[in-house]
């Protein structure tokens, strides 16, 4: 095949001869996503926005919105957080919200153009008493006919159980970074506690939402084994966030240097790439991100976005920033459990 045809096919380590016709597999290895990084950047993107067209109408965009719950105080050490307790960020600690509250703020999200709506604790594990809370905003918010993910730290098997039964879709629980440079953010968990709660909730029947930080510091071969212990995954992540790390006065990332923006671009498209099927989500970082270079994320297969003025603590891009860009770009609003960029 001419490589102009099929740009991936022509670089890299050759491709299994046992391949699914919608380009999902779950052989890939850190050297496929190091030849993937290393293509031309126009072979990329058109390899990524192509697979990215199988599976999503590449002109919808999902708008989710994200709350923190429960903020502050978490005694965990991950180098680039300002809720942990450990470092002077200026993030009080709050007790977790009253449900109602939660379904409220959900309400006028959900009004403001969100399909999704994604509630944060900042915990290192729940206690089984926090759940019965969770369980109520989930149900309040399904209730409003929106998409329900939340982020809660480690789970026990029971405590995803309980999850499920309360209707959860999703639960998010990011591996950060490769599991070689993990160390190096993170001292107060194990890269494999990490999988541990990824396993409790794909056994309870919950979609799963698993992604990473770039711009930590962490060298390309990192992102490489990131995203390949990510495809590696039986099923693939339903959802994928990439974020660009947001440095925090008082955090130890608080003076890292900045990631190119052509090398972000190059992780969200290889993403896509490994992971064609699921939805790979635009997230923390897009305040410093020019339209430009957000518009060379949809184009490599980014399908969702976080909307509103702050992610947990950190500033996001306002509604009419976004508003604008999606009319600059001739993007369209995301429906509901159907999934980002369906049509």
């Amino acid at each position: 095949m001419a490589r102009d045809a099929d740009p991936i096919a022509g670089y890299g380590p050759p491709r299994p001869t046992a391949r699914r016709a919608d380009g999902v597999r779950h052989d890939w290895t850190k050297a496929d996503a190091e030849a993937l990084f290393a293509l031309p950047f126009n072979d990329l993107i058109l390899g990524a926005q192509g697979l990215h067209r199988r599976h999503f109408d590449a002109n919808r965009v999902q708008m989710a919105t994200l709350l923190s719950v429960k903020t502050g105080g978490c005694p965990e050490d991950c180098a680039y957080c300002p809720q942990a307790a450990r470092y002077a960020t200026g993030v009080k600690a709050e007790r977790l919200m009253a449900p109602a509250d939660v379904v409220a703020a959900a309400g006028r999200a959900r009004d403001a153009g969100a399909t999704r709506y994604c509630m944060g604790a900042a915990w290192r594990a729940p206690k089984d008493a926090d759940i019965d809370a969770v369980c109520a905003m989930v149900a309040g918010v399904r209730a409003l006919g929106m998409e329900t993910c939340v982020t809660l730290g480690m789970l026990t098997a029971a405590q995803a159980g309980r999850l499920k039964r309360a209707g959860l879709d999703y639960y998010n629980h990011n591996i950060d970074t490769s599991e070689e440079f993990y160390g190096r953010i993170i001292t107060t968990r194990t890269f494999q506690d990490r999988l541990d709660t990824l396993a409790h909730v794909r056994d309870a029947g919950i979609r799963v939402c698993c992604g990473g930080i770039v711009g930590m510091g962490e060298a390309r071969a990192d992102r490489a084994a990131m995203l390949a212990t990510l495809a590696a995954l039986t099923p693939h992540p339903e959802s994928v966030p990439i974020n660009m790390l947001v440095r925090v006065e008082g955090t130890p990332l608080a003076e890292a240097g900045d990631l190119d923006g052509i090398e972000f671009v190059r992780t969200i498209a290889v993403a896509k790439t490994m992971m064609p099927a699921s939805v790979i989500r635009l997230s923390a970082g897009r305040q410093r991100m020019t339209d430009e270079l957000q518009a060379l994320c949809f184009l490599a297969g980014a399908g969702s976005i976080f909307v509103g003025d702050k992610l947990l603590t950190t500033p996001n891009p306002a509604h009419d920033r976004d508003r604008a860009l999606f009319e600059r770009l001739g993007l369209r609003q995301a429906t509901a459990d159907r999934g980002a960029g369906a049509a």
